[in-house]
């Protein structure tokens, strides 16, 4: 096992609980919405009126790509979106992939359609709940393991992730 890669919606918890598990298990933490943001010197929102959806898409999985194939042992909050990719999907195998499920209902609560977040647009609800209905499957496919999350604080979600990591093989 090389990479630890977090999955779910935005709002899920990836980049703060990401951020808890690298450092609590020695890795390096890797958010890569944030990544874009430097490597390109502009906002999420910025890249997505220039280039559109599939443009951002593209930037998501090849930083995604890059990391995976990476020898630094991560801890990766990758984009929501990431799983629609087909050889994203193939690439996280032999990863440990947690998916950080939450409840729509949940998922509104803690976002907003702010400058980072440019697929919400005015019905942050509704909006989750289509995506968390598209894309769930593709998130069970890929998870090695699976945290709810909605009654849990960002550090008690990184205590259960790494218990499961404990639980791994040391060869995995």
């Amino acid at each position: 096992m090389k990479q630890v890669v977090l999955v779910g919606l935005m709002g899920s918890g990836k980049s703060t609980v990401g951020a808890l598990l690298a450092a609590r298990t020695g890795r390096v933490f890797v958010d890569v919405d944030i990544d874009i943001a430097q490597e390109t010197g502009k906002t999420v929102r910025e890249l997505w009126e220039a280039g559109g959806e599939a443009a951002y898409r593209k930037l998501e999985s090849e930083a995604v790509l890059r990391v995976l194939a990476g020898d630094v042992p991560s801890v990766l909050a990758a984009p929501g979106g990431v799983v629609l990719d087909p050889a994203v999907r193939a690439a996280l195998a032999g990863n440990f992939v947690v998916w950080l499920r939450t409840r729509p209902t949940t998922l509104a609560g803690r976002v907003h359609a702010g400058d980072h977040r440019p697929l919400l647009g005015d019905r942050p609800a509704e909006t989750l709940a289509v995506m968390a209905d598209e894309r769930s499957d593709l998130y069970r496919r890929v998870a090695t393991a699976t945290i709810d999350t909605d009654d849990r604080a960002p550090d008690a979600v990184a205590d259960v992730a790494v218990g499961l990591l404990a639980d791994q093989p040391a060869d995995a």
